[in-house]
Order: structure tokens, then C-alpha cells, then sequence
């Protein structure tokens, strides 16, 4: 994943691609960026975004022959880096003619699209793009699932790095547990937006990074997924409140890999009976996620993003709040929080992607009353060489009371 590639390294890497799509029966792949517009192209094809980038390129990797490019005479050398032979236009008419070159005797290829954008994620080429390859009688199929394979992979030192991040974010969890506690008895001020700096500054002392800081929500807060405190609007955490904390981040080296978990506590020292009730509903619909992946990779069978959703939201709709879970079970997790792998989903999309070795994910059933309380408990999962792990053991069982 991320991975750069030069000389006999490309060739390689195009090697790699020609033989999968030669087991999904294609007859290539497209690339096409106009702008920066897609940036898993650049990944996959080991190119700098660096430099200028105004006019639209191609470059289609077949399942059989050579690679070949299409850049405009404004940027001619814009994909030299990829040491294929390109065919330079200069007007839109030129630029047709040589996609049809290009193309010639393709039927069937992949695209960097998502029908009906289903998957937002891999949905980079726009749609007038798409016409004109169809325009050329040849059929566009999503790309998703090469996606996954060539950027949402990790490498052995990717998983190392998530893995100790999954370490460092549980112990800031248990840290920042204990520190709000010991405001509380010392009659000192603490607030939502207090915890979210103290966890930066934590962050910052293991040398981690974050895009975003983390999620610190008290009482009603915690009904709203994405809340995020501000200045403005902080809430003072006191005695009897319910505390929510999301938090993500990830190694500060080149390509190291997101961890990402939500746990729940309560500042007092017996968590109430509905608190409690809710919390339990959604680990059971967590395990049960967690447990359908371990099974299906254990036994060498398939479990699609879509299934692993369903495992978890089928207990909490039988439990009676099936509206009020209203995100997916799961996501992808890479160099970004939200990676471009299957995500576990069967709810805000359809993602029939297979759950593939070397890959990261969470998962984190939620339950959100509004005007009361919302409990999400998150953990992430691995699955390597054939066996899917959960990072950052032990997993959240009851809600924390931080008071005793």
C-alpha cells in the first residue's frame, strides 16, 4: 500500500496487475486523472503528485502486452516516471483517437468508478469520462476490487505500525479514564474540550499524528456520532455524567497505518441500569461481527463487508433499535482513518467486497438516543495470513466507572 515504484520495480508492480486481471477475466485497467482528481491512481502506479497537474492522463494497463500512456503536449512528461510508451495529444479530437488506439480489441475493463457510486470511496472518474469509453462499445466494471488489492494491503511493517498504535491508543484510553477521575475528586475543573487537548498532548508525547482530534462527548453529546467539541460549545464533566471518547491516530513515519477505538465510562461508581443495557446490546453486536470474521477466515470461506454489517445490526434491530443505529458497522483503515478497503456495510451502502488477508478495519456498532445518551464501542480488526485478530485486547466489556 503506497508503495513507490521504479524501473524494474514498475514492471513488477505491472506484472502484478496484469496477472489479477487476468483472474477477473478483464481485459485491462484504466487509469485516468484530470487535476489530481484521483489519487489511488497515483498510489497504485507509484507517481508523485508533486508538480503540475492540469491536464487529463491516461494510462491502461492490459492483462496481456504492454502498458501504454496518454498525456497532453502541455505536460508530456508527466508520466515518464512510469517508463511505458505514451502517445502525446494535443487537441480533445486527439485525445479520443488515442483512447481508441489504446483500447483497440479491449471488451471488458476496469475503471476507478462505483455504480451509482455505491462505494464512494474507489468513485474517482466522473461519469462524462466514463461515457466516452463506452461510447467505444467497450463495458466499464468497477475497479473496487483491484482497488483493495493493490492500495488497501498492507505490508507486514504497515500492520506492525498499527498494531502499536492500537497499543498506545489503549493506554491513552485508560490514562484519560483515570485523569478525569482524579479531577472530579480534587473538585478541579475538566470539560470536553479540556480531555480533547490533554489526549493531543498525549499523542504528541508517543510521537503519534491525528487529522482530526479526537471525539470527547458527554451525556446528550454522545448521541450525535460525529460530534466534536469546540470552545463554544464545551460541557464541564462532572459527577453522574456519561462520557463517550473516540480517538484515532496513527505512527508519524511514511506509510504508517491508522488505529481507531471508542470506549465509553461513567464519572460515578455505579453505571446506570439503561446505560448499562444499551452498552450491552451493542458489544454483543460488536462480538458478533467480530466473531462471523473469525469464523469465515478461520475456515478459509469469504465474508463480504455487507455480511459482517448485517452480523451486528441484526442484533441490535432484534433488540429493538434498529433505528436507532444509524451508520455502518465498520470502515477500512489505512494510511488514512477511513481507508479505501471493504468497509462493513450493508446500511449507507452496499460493499459486497470480500474482507481480504493483510487488510485493517474497525468495527463499531453504535446506539444513539438523542437527547440522552448515544454508546458506540469501537475495536479494529486484522486479518493476517489467514487469521483475523483484534487489535488492542482487551476489548471494552462493560462501561468504565471511573469513580469508586
Amino acid at each position: 500500500m503506497g508503495r513507490t515504484f521504479h524501473g524494474g520495480f514498475m514492471t513488477a508492480q505491472f506484472d502484478e496487475i496484469a496477472h489479477a486481471l487476468g483472474d477477473t477475466r478483464l481485459d485491462g485497467w484504466l487509469f485516468y486523472d484530470f487535476r489530481l482528481s484521483d489519487p489511488l491512481a497515483y498510489r497504485i502506479l507509484g507517481l508523485s503528485e508533486d508538480g503540475i497537474a492540469t491536464r487529463r492522463w491516461f494510462c491502461f494497463v492490459p492483462a496481456h502486452g504492454r502498458p501504454r500512456a496518454i498525456v497532453s503536449a502541455v505536460e508530456a512528461h508527466r508520466l515518464d516516471a512510469l517508463g511505458v510508451e505514451k502517445i502525446v495529444y494535443r487537441s480533445h479530437d486527439e485525445m479520443i483517437a488515442a483512447l481508441r488506439t489504446v483500447l483497440g480489441g479491449a471488451r471488458r475493463i476496469a475503471m476507478d468508478y462505483s455504480p451509482g457510486c455505491a462505494i464512494p470511496y474507489v468513485s474517482r472518474v466522473d461519469a462524462g469520462t466514463v461515457e466516452i469509453v463506452r461510447a467505444m462499445n467497450i463495458e466499464v466494471v468497477t475497479a473496487a476490487d483491484l482497488i483493495q488489492r493493490f492500495e488497501a494491503t498492507l505490508t507486514r511493517e504497515q500492520l506492525g505500525s498499527h498494531q502499536r498504535a492500537a497499543r498506545a491508543l489503549r493506554a491513552i484510553v485508560d490514562e484519560t479514564f483515570r485523569e478525569i477521575a482524579q479531577l472530579i475528586s480534587a473538585d478541579r475543573a475538566v470539560s470536553e474540550v479540556s480531555v480533547q487537548e490533554s489526549v493531543m498532548a498525549r499523542f504528541a508525547a508517543r510521537g503519534l499524528v491525528t487529522h482530526a482530534p479526537p471525539i470527547v462527548a458527554v451525556n446528550e453529546h454522545s448521541a450525535d456520532p460525529h460530534y466534536g467539541p469546540t470552545p463554544k460549545h464545551d460541557r464541564a464533566i462532572r459527577r453522574t455524567d456519561f462520557i463517550l471518547l473516540d480517538l484515532w491516530a496513527k505512527e508519524s513515519a511514511p506509510d504508517s497505518i491508522y488505529a481507531d477505538f471508542t470506549w465509553v465510562a461513567f464519572a460515578g461508581d455505579r453505571v446506570p441500569e439503561e446505560h448499562a443495557r444499551i452498552f450491552n446490546i451493542v458489544a454483543d453486536a460488536r462480538d458478533a461481527t467480530v466473531d462471523l470474521v473469525q469464523r469465515r477466515v478461520a475456515a478459509g470461506e469469504p465474508v463480504s463487508g455487507r455480511e459482517a454489517d448485517r452480523a451486528a445490526r441484526s442484533v441490535i434491530e432484534a433488540a429493538g433499535f434498529g433505528e436507532k443505529f444509524v451508520h455502518r458497522t465498520g470502515h477500512s483503515i489505512g494510511r488514512e482513518v477511513h481507508g479505501t478497503g471493504a468497509n462493513l456495510d450493508s446500511f449507507e451502502t452496499l460493499d459486497d467486497r470480500t474482507l481480504i488477508d493483510h487488510t485493517c478495519f474497525s468495527v463499531e456498532p453504535g446506539i444513539y438516543l438523542p437527547g440522552k445518551f448515544g454508546v458506540r464501542s469501537e475495536l479494529d480488526m486484522t486479518i493476517e495470513d489467514g487469521r483475523a485478530l483484534v487489535s488492542g485486547e482487551p476489548r471494552q466489556r462493560e462501561i468504565v466507572a471511573i469513580l469508586t
